[in-house]
């Protein structure tokens, strides 16, 4: 039976770059977005366009800093070929004080490092952007998305299996 009680309600949040936690470092972090790729298709006898969805767009997540953390810029323009491993875990908690546990892992490349404005007695913060190459979101463990550059999983299953196999792969 299903609570009738807010639950998963985010209470806090952490990432770790390049398997190192930087609790405390992170100002705000947006998590990777799954967008449809769609166009319109209006073929012969249609009396109106219908969306087809043909894949999905590519991804990004972006992370703040308020410090200048020389391990993180040391990750821009590395070698072509070289991913870096990222998590955000979460604390997900109901109002009845059940604790999940969200965990997002990504592989990808930080593309964009702005070190924005310094200015004595104000705050400076650092944006980095980075392309997602691979990310998994788990709640409790159980695998609720998982996407890569050839497959989209939805709760573990393949949702281009069938493509796949008429690919022979």
């Amino acid at each position: 039976m299903a609570k009738e009680i807010p639950c998963y309600i985010l209470r806090d949040c952490l990432l770790f770059i390049n398997r190192e936690n930087k609790i405390g470092q992170i100002g705000d972090v947006t998590l990777p977005a799954i967008e449809a790729k769609r166009e319109d298709m209006r073929n012969g006898g249609m009396i109106r366009p219908r969306k087809v969805y043909l894949g999905y767009e590519a991804t990004e997540f972006s992370f703040k800093m308020p410090g200048f953390d020389p391990q993180v810029m040391k990750l821009f323009g590395l070698a072509p070929g070289t991913e870096t491993p990222f998590m955000i875990t979460g604390a997900l908690v109901d109002e009845d004080g059940e604790v999940h546990s969200g965990v997002i892992s990504i592989r990808g490349v930080i593309y964009k490092p702005n070190h924005g404005t310094w200015q004595g007695g104000t705050l400076a913060e650092n944006d980095y952007a980075v392309d997602v190459r691979w990310h998994k979101l788990e709640v409790d463990g159980e695998a609720i998305q998982e996407v890569d550059d050839f497959d989209i999983k939805i709760g573990g299953q393949s949702q281009y299996q069938g493509i796949r196999n008429a690919l022979l792969l």
